[in-house]
């Protein structure tokens, strides 16, 4: 049962997110970040959290789709739909703001919800590395590598494994070019 939601949330989110690239000069499919994200989750999970790499696909489909909420509740269940709604930016919001509220929600948030964000940050940052957005220039990937650092250090204590996974990407901030 599980493997089957696990791949319906995987196909939800491909169909939703089918035109959309990730900003990097390779343009990748945003899916491959999705999997990332959801990989990354699986395995500091060791498997057993399907909810959380479900959540993990989804996790951009409100803010960056449109879906709604009651959607993805009817879809994937409450737990999952809430899950997403607690890692979603309000894109009302200038940028600005919607950044900072990152990093001050970022301590409140559920252990799993911590999970996500820095499995999330951690996919951003290596994806910066393997392939920069081309119009970002050096300061540009520094301040992000700064942010996202913001971010998970109010979300630590979840995970040590996915931690050390962020912590590694970071490190390699000295590559920025």
């Amino acid at each position: 049962l599980n493997i089957l939601r696990i791949a319906r949330a995987l196909d939800f989110a491909a169909r939703k997110h089918a035109g959309q690239r990730r900003k990097g000069e390779a343009a990748e499919p945003y899916i491959n970040h999705l999997a990332e994200v959801a990989l990354l989750v699986a395995e500091a999970s060791r498997g057993a959290d399907p909810d959380l790499v479900i959540a993990a696909y989804l996790h951009d489909t409100i803010e960056d789709q449109g879906v709604r909420r009651e959607e993805l509740e009817a879809l994937f269940g409450a737990y999952v739909a809430r899950l997403v709604s607690e890692v979603t930016d309000d894109k009302n919001l200038d940028k600005a703001v919607r950044k900072e509220l990152q990093v001050q929600h970022a301590p409140h948030k559920s252990a799993r919800a911590r999970m996500l964000k820095i499995a999330d940050k951690a996919s951003n940052l290596r994806s910066i590395l393997a392939s920069p957005p081309a119009d970002w220039s050096i300061d540009r990937k520094r301040e992000y590598f700064e942010w996202a650092a913001k971010v998970v250090a109010g979300c630590r204590g979840v995970s040590p494994w996915l931690e050390a996974g962020f912590d590694e990407a970071y490190a390699r901030r000295a590559e920025l070019a």
